[in-house]
Parts: structure tokens; C-alpha cells; sequence
């Protein structure tokens, strides 16, 4: 969630992956954009697919997969949500960064399974997912670290964290970067709302939360399943984790659809997820939240 200002620091560490040839990167893959569509035109057709697919009787995991997918090629946009103004609802499906992807792949997924295919569904269930309890109360009400936003999203009974199911260790570490940082982000020019970011960061910093440890991805991959968010946790001073997407299974190869910035589309990674993450070097491990269907 920091990431948004923390990734262009970090290109590097993200890695280079591309769309995968496999059977399920083919089955699933093909944006559903068009030139100069419109966000609501992008979010009904994405609806209208799902219901040729009939993807309604479908787990919301398994949804996102298919859904996630269509969005392949998909350009990067970086600081989406940092725009002038009060802090208010951005929509945008015509470009992600690692964190609306994820966002905006899971409204769209939960409003096919709820049979609740409007535009004006899909900014609701956005808004609940970005918000803590889903209410936009200024710029610190965005659950901008991934730990408050899983946990908060686990309260809302719209994801379960399960990374200490799959063997997580629990991990406490000092959560700062934001006030650390605050010349990267323009809301940070409010001594208001430093000082709620701040409390937040301690009340995050006292929290222990679960990591599965890179070297054992491996040992635990056949347990992920289509559409489990996953996020890298990270070893950067102050920082939770540093890019997020989403699983998706090709037999028993699980691989990361994401928008990273280093490549700058939407795409299926080439390495199965254990090699991903092995391959970064400031990744410590991952922490998992898998969609729930109600």
C-alpha cells in the first residue's frame, strides 16, 4: 500500500516477469479494454463475460483468476489514488499499480459472485475493500500498509489471512515508512494527518503479524489456489511489504499475476512463485490472503 510511492524505488528489487505461455496463462489471458473505453464500460463487459462463463457458481478465488486475467496487458499507473483534492473514491481500470490491480480484481469478482453486476456495485464493494470499515473519513481511512489492510479486510469478512496456516512465523517489526518518508507523499504536507498516520504506524508496529519464509514457498505451494492474494514481505527499514498480486494455478506450478512496475503491464509471471520471490532480494517471504465467497 506504501508501495505506491516506495515502487519506483524498488523497480529493481521487483524483478522482470512476462506472460506466461502456459495452458492457464492462454485460457485465461486477453484484456477486455478497448481504446478511450471507460471505466464503467471496462466494468460491464468484465460482468458480461463472467456471465457467459457462468463464473457466478464459481468460488470468488476462482473468479478472480479469470477476471484478474482479462486485465493481462493492462498498463502500469503509478500513484493512481494520489490525486489533488480530498480524499475521495478513484476508479480506474485502465491502468493499475500492484495494489488497485489486486483491488479492483477482487470488487469486480465479489459483485459476479453476489449477483450484484452494476458499476455502481463495483465502487461499493471498492470502497469497502480501500477503506477501513469502508468508509472514506480522509486520506489516513485508506488502509495504506498491507498487514491493516488484510486485517481489516479479514474483519469485514471479505478475505481470511492464512499465512500461519501454511506454516507463517510470526514476525514484529517497526512500521515507519510513511512518517519517515513524508516528503514522497503529498498528503503528508498535513501535520493532521502525519499525526494519524503516525498512530496508526505504532498501533501496527505493536501488532504481530505472519510470514511464510521465501525458502519454504516451495513446500507450501500446492496449498494456494486460484486467486489468493499474495504480498511480498519485505526487509526495507519500516516497511511491511513492497508488491502484491494474486495466484493462479497451472497444475501444480503456481505463478503471480501482477502489475509490476518493472515491466509495466499486467502479466502472468514467467517463474513459478518460490523462484519469483527467491530471486528478490529484499523479499523476506510472503504473507497470504485468500478471498472469501461471503
Amino acid at each position: 500500500m506504501i508501495r505506491r510511492s516506495f515502487l519506483g524505488q524498488m523497480a529493481s528489487l521487483i524483478g522482470t516477469a512476462m506472460v506466461s505461455p502456459g495452458k492457464t496463462a492462454h485460457r485465461l489471458s486477453g484484456t477486455l479494454q478497448s481504446a478511450g473505453a471507460s471505466d464503467q464500460e471496462i466494468a460491464l463487459k468484465t460482468f458480461a463475460m463472467a456471465a457467459r462463463r457462468g463464473l457466478q457458481e464459481d468460488a470468488v478465488g476462482e473468479i478472480m483468476a479469470v477476471v484478474g486475467s482479462s486485465f493481462t496487458g493492462t498498463p502500469y499507473a503509478a500513484h493512481a489514488l494520489e490525486v489533488p483534492g480530498p480524499e475521495r473514491l478513484i476508479v480506474n481500470l485502465r491502468g493499475f499499480d500492484c495494489t488497485t490491480f489486486v483491488e479492483s480484481t477482487l470488487a469486480l469478482s465479489r459483485c459476479v459472485k453476489l449477483g450484484t453486476a452494476t458499476f455502481e456495485a463495483f465502487q461499493q464493494q471498492l470502497q469497502t475493500i480501500r477503506y477501513r470499515a469502508g468508509t472514506i473519513e480522509g486520506y489516513p481511512s485508506r488502509l495504506h500498509y498491507l498487514i491493516d489492510w488484510v486485517a481489516d479486510n479479514e474483519r469485514k469478512r471479505i478475505v481470511r489471512d492464512i499465512t500461519r496456516d501454511l506454516g507463517g512465523v510470526a514476525v514484529t517489526k517497526p512500521i515507519d515508512f510513511m512518517t519517515t518518508h513524508r516528503q514522497d507523499y503529498r498528503q503528508l504536507d498535513s501535520e493532521e494527518n502525519v499525526h494519524a498516520i503516525a498512530e496508526t504506524e505504532h498501533r501496527l508496529t505493536e501488532r504481530t503479524y505472519a510470514v511464510v519464509a521465501k525458502q519454504r514457498i516451495a513446500l507450501v505451494q500446492d496449498r494456494l489456489r486460484n486467486g489468493d492474494i499474495i504480498a511480498l514481505a519485505t526487509t526495507v527499514k519500516g516497511l511491511d511489504v513492497t508488491h502484491m498480486g494474486m495466484a493462479v494455478r497451472s497444475g501444480r506450478i503456481v505463478r503471480l499475476l501482477h502489475a509490476p512496475l518493472s515491466d509495466g503491464t499486467v502479466q502472468l509471471s514467467e517463474r513459478a512463485l518460490p523462484e519469483y520471490v527467491a530471486a528478490l532480494t529484499k523479499a523476506s517471504g510472503i504473507i497470504v490472503a485468500r478471498p472469501l465467497d461471503s
